[in-house]
């Protein structure tokens, strides 16, 4: 997306060639520990080179006009920051949501503007469109507002947004992932401290294959939410007996058989199961990562993705298809479905020689499976949001 291509886009919408300004935001992928973030264990996540985009110009008022050229059918959508917001049940409630964090938190906007904005992330793809979006428009309203705040703060901000005023009681990973994210590194981030540390990401000779199913899901009216209210139920009746417990993630794969007598919810136990067991493939990945040993982190990531079929049985017919076809090429290491699952994306680690063996089996088989496309992409990594120009 270039600059020339944004501009000429914002000038259709909003008749303004002025000066104007350009921001970036990136989407992310999980290497692996998924639905760990909201059980406060590791997690493992990385952003990429696909993301959001914003042209912005500043207006003599406190009024907002937002255009999305993914949601084009909604056409411009305006607020006033003088007013209280509410929600529209539209992709601007995420920035509603960020405006609402940045009140509560005590800061002063005063600055109206008119934004563009455009993301070559698949929306509802589990590569956090979302989180790119909110992180994106935290940095332009620091920018405009001149705002002393850290990133760390703006991914607080973000996250509160989506879990108050968007109705999602999504987990900090997303945000934070794409919010302190560095170009060729991944975050090994503990959810409960948010104390993290940033490794190399050394693939050698292999590259990272996002598979997108292409089905479709609403989260906040998925069975995330059902999930995650499982495992706080799980996380209460363990309190009963370990009343030093705060996070199911605080338990290890030796505490299952002692726990297992007072689960007598066996869905609830298998949910337990997932969350502990792949808290110690997130820091077994790390460890095989930093030593060089791909093919561990491979069989993690294969292991990974039968638990979540099997134990937290978020996966579904078409991701459990497009996996098992990556799978089965020579020259994939492992792969594993990505993001809250039930449709979405999946990734592979895939030697380079055996991508286009891997991507034209997998575009074929899962067509004539499914009934409709995949779309494949090379995973790149990102920077931080940023303005760009």
């Amino acid at each position: 997306m270039t600059k020339e291509d944004l501009k000429k886009k914002f000038s259709e919408i909003f008749y303004n060639t002025g000066y104007l300004k350009y921001y970036f935001s990136p989407g992310r992928i999980n290497l692996i520990g998924e639905h760990i973030d909201y059980n406060g264990g590791f997690v493992f996540p990385c952003a990429i080179s696909l993301g959001t985009y914003a042209v912005v110009s500043l207006r003599r008022d406190q009024k907002i006009s937002l255009y999305s050229e993914n949601f084009p059918g909604d056409g411009i959508i305006s607020f006033d920051l003088t007013r209280q917001l509410s929600k529209d049940n539209v992709w601007t409630d995420y920035v509603k949501g960020i405006i609402s964090e940045f009140f509560q938190a005590g800061y002063s906007l005063f600055q109206g503007f008119n934004a563009y904005i455009v993301g070559d992330l698949p929306n509802g793809a589990s590569l956090s469109s979302s989180a790119s979006l909110e992180l994106l428009f935290c940095e332009i309203i620091r920018d405009l507002n001149d705002l002393e705040i850290s990133d760390l703060d703006l991914v607080k901000i973000s996250q509160k947004a989506e879990n108050f005023f968007v109705g999602l009681k999504c987990g900090i990973m997303d945000q934070f992932a794409i919010g302190m994210s560095k170009k060729n590194h991944a975050i090994l981030l503990n959810c409960a401290t948010l104390n993290h540390q940033y490794a190399p990401l050394d693939l050698k000779n292999n590259i990272i294959l996002i598979m997108n199913t292409n089905k479709r899901r609403d989260l906040v009216s998925s069975k995330y939410n059902e999930r995650r209210e499982e495992c706080e139920e799980g996380l209460r009746i363990i309190q009963k007996k370990y009343k030093d417990i705060d996070y199911l993630c605080e338990l290890s794969e030796e505490d299952l058989p002692k726990i297992k007598p007072f689960i007598e919810n066996q869905t609830i136990y298998k949910r337990i199961i997932h969350v502990v067991s792949e808290m110690e493939r997130v820091k077994k990945t790390y460890a095989s990562l930093m030593a060089g040993n791909l093919k561990s982190v491979g069989e993690l990531l294969n292991a990974s993705h039968q638990s979540l079929k099997e134990n937290y049985e978020v996966t579904g017919r078409e991701l459990d298809l497009i996996v098992h076809l990556a799978q089965e090429v020579k020259g994939v290491l492992g792969a594993r479905m990505i993001g809250a699952g039930f449709a979405g994306c999946a990734i592979a680690i895939v030697q380079k020689e055996a991508t286009e063996a891997v991507i034209s089996k997998v575009k074929k088989e899962y067509l004539e499976e499914i009934g409709y496309a995949c779309d494949i992409y090379i995973a790149e990594t990102s920077n931080r949001p940023q303005r760009i120009a």
